[in-house]
């Protein structure tokens, strides 16, 4: 698997990395096929990663904005003006202070009260966009994933039904211990992306990353196992305190 972990010293470092690689990756993109496509995560790394780029006067310049199509890994199943929703903190942190338009934005309708339409109408959007062909996943340039304390990513949580996704791109998933559902894209989707990248902060992290990295292979457990990108790179960038567990080998 071509799998990379690199240790850095804290959140604003991994946020500078990935912004790196994200520039980086665009580049190629629109040198290649003239657009760029990025699904974007939740989370607080994610966020540092948003004000960096809509910021940073070199990221800023570089980054491709009128070529990129935004989309969303996973959501909550609340309104987008929820302080809770992926795509509130998403446009308050670097959409709505940079030049792109409101259709170069896909956001999951999670303020649907039925998740399973919002799933739906999610996956319509994808193929529309991507228009693979029949048989095929979408394959996109770049998706931002994080990891909880207990290994789950995206909305993919130890023993819900989205780790079996019989088939689709988009699902409804309940998680019982948050008494509540998420949308999330399934993980044959995420492994279809030429770059994932996994963000990682804070030492309540660091067994769940030890298993994940160097357990067994047990994804019902750890779902963050899950992503193992098929045709792509996957590159972990974990902060000192969540790699404090690894074996010296780990990082490469």
């Amino acid at each position: 698997m071509n799998r990379e972990v690199q240790i850095l010293p804290d959140a604003a470092a991994i946020a500078r990395r990935a912004a790196e690689k994200i520039v980086e990756a665009a580049a190629i993109a629109i040198k290649e096929r003239g657009g760029f496509t990025i699904f974007l995560a939740g989370g607080s790394t994610p966020k540092a990663l948003y004000s960096l780029l809509a910021s940073d006067p070199t990221f800023k310049s570089q980054f491709p904005w009128d070529k990129t199509q935004f989309f969303f890994g996973d959501e909550r199943h609340v309104p987008p003006d929820d302080p809770e929703s992926n795509f509130r903190m998403a446009s308050e942190s670097m959409l709505s202070k940079v030049p792109v338009k409101p259709e170069q934005i896909h956001r999951i309708k999670a303020e649907y009260e039925d998740a399973e339409r919002a799933a739906q109408e999610y996956e319509q959007d994808l193929r529309s966009w991507f228009k693979p062909s029949a048989g095929q996943l979408p394959r996109f340039d770049v998706l931002l994933v994080g990891m909880g304390d207990e290994g789950h990513t995206l909305s993919l949580f130890p023993g819900t039904k989205a780790l079996h996704d019989n088939g689709r791109w988009v699902m409804p998933n309940w998680i019982g211990k948050l008494f509540t559902t998420r949308i999330t894209i399934t993980a044959p989707v995420a492994n279809n992306s030429a770059l994932v990248i996994f963000m990682v902060t804070k030492a309540d992290k660091a067994l769940a990353l030890k298993g994940v990295l160097e357990g067994p292979y047990e994804p019902e457990q750890l779902p963050s196992q899950l992503i193992q990108p098929k045709n792509g790179k996957l590159l972990w960038l974990v902060d000192t305190t969540a790699a404090s567990k690894l074996s010296p080998g780990t990082s490469k």
